[in-house]
């Protein structure tokens, strides 16, 4: 399923102080966009925004495919994988894949089990995840989010915590995964985002 994003003059501010504003961009599906700029620059709560977690203060931002998307629906069509989201830590990995699957269903021939093997994680199928390290944490939002039947990724800092190994992994799921998907990654470090064939400096929006 396609989809376009696409947002007209848009503002978000917190308080007073704005953290982006006139900003006019569309966002097609089978193109990947890095969100870049500084620390604390925005980048979170810019992809809260196209995620439609948050409010704009001004301007719009609209979700298409085929049909416009009203927000309160938007998160059916968005897979989300940031260092700030939580994970269950009472469930086992395997535990917490099924659960995943019935709120969003994996990608056409993916099941959890076979996540766990695509994603080198089989010894600690049946371990809560509260005794994972933080890599092995990383690797897991990255398989709940990027297995996702969704059209639209957001990535946040995604090899966060995650070894040479684990960027490489991060590498083949979006080679295999994301190609006809809209994605968007936010992030300072050039790693995370090499692969995006745009980029959207978020500082390029400040209003000072």
């Amino acid at each position: 399923m396609a989809m376009t994003i696409a947002l007209n003059k848009a503002g978000k501010r917190f308080n007073r102080d704005w953290i982006f504003r006139n900003l006019t961009f569309q966002f097609e599906s089978g193109n990947s966009y890095a969100i870049i700029g500084s620390n604390g620059s925005g980048k979170s709560t810019f992809l809260q925004v196209i995620s439609g977690a948050y409010h704009l203060n001004e301007g719009h931002c609209t979700w298409t495919d085929g049909a416009t998307l009203p927000v309160e629906k938007v998160y059916r069509h968005i897979a989300y994988c940031a260092p700030y989201l939580e994970l269950i830590e009472e469930m086992t990995l395997l535990e917490f894949l099924e659960f995943h699957q019935h709120f969003k269903p994996f990608v056409a021939g993916m099941t959890p089990k076979k996540i766990i093997e695509e994603i080198g994680m089989q010894a600690a199928a049946h371990k809560r995840i509260q005794q994972f390290s933080s890599g092995m944490k990383q690797r897991a939002k990255l398989a709940q989010c990027i297995y996702s039947d969704v059209p639209v990724l957001l990535l946040d800092e995604p090899c966060t915590n995650l070894d040479r190994q684990g960027i490489d992994l991060y590498y083949t799921l979006i080679d295999q995964y994301a190609k006809n998907r809209l994605v968007l990654v936010g992030s300072n470090d050039e790693v995370e985002y090499k692969f995006c064939t745009q980029r959207l400096n978020i500082m390029d929006y400040k209003s000072f």
